[in-house]
């Protein structure tokens, strides 16, 4: 870890340095454009309602509270359990993978600094793992 984002983690300090209430709104906008426009992330969008405006601000919000800033996920739509709300979707590794590269996809668009990108895509990976194992428990009780 360099010295630069031994930071990101602490109170607000990764929100910030996402840019913010606008630079998040711009990620996750991206995130949703390349998910609709790249071929690769094909699935991963069709995972999603054709109207994606709540599915773009359920994402905004949780990666706010997410990132050290207001839980607007929670004040909106209540508690999450991030996990369980994939649970009804057949995710596998690939998609996991998808979903994190369509993800540095945005970062690189925003111009996002390497380690922030880093910090970031290691600790969305987690969250993305949980959902994987979910999906894959879930699948293996309905065989």
């Amino acid at each position: 870890m360099s010295e630069s984002n031994k930071s990101y983690g602490e109170g607000d300090s990764t929100f910030q340095a996402v840019g913010g209430k606008e630079g998040l709104h711009a990620l996750v906008s991206d995130f949703f454009h390349f998910m609709g426009t790249e071929p690769q992330f094909k699935r991963l969008y069709d995972m999603h309602p054709a109207d994606t405006e709540l599915s773009i601000d359920k994402l905004y919000r949780f990666l706010t509270g997410w990132m050290g800033s207001d839980k607007l996920y929670s004040q909106k739509y209540g508690s999450i359990q991030l996990p369980r709300a994939h649970m009804h979707l057949d995710v596998i590794d690939e998609d996991k993978q998808a979903w994190l590269d369509c993800m540095a996809m945005a970062m690189d668009n925003q111009g996002l600094d390497a380690d922030l990108k880093e910090y970031l895509l290691i600790q969305l990976a987690v969250p993305a793992e949980r959902i994987r194992q979910v999906s894959q428990a879930r699948q293996a009780q309905e065989s």
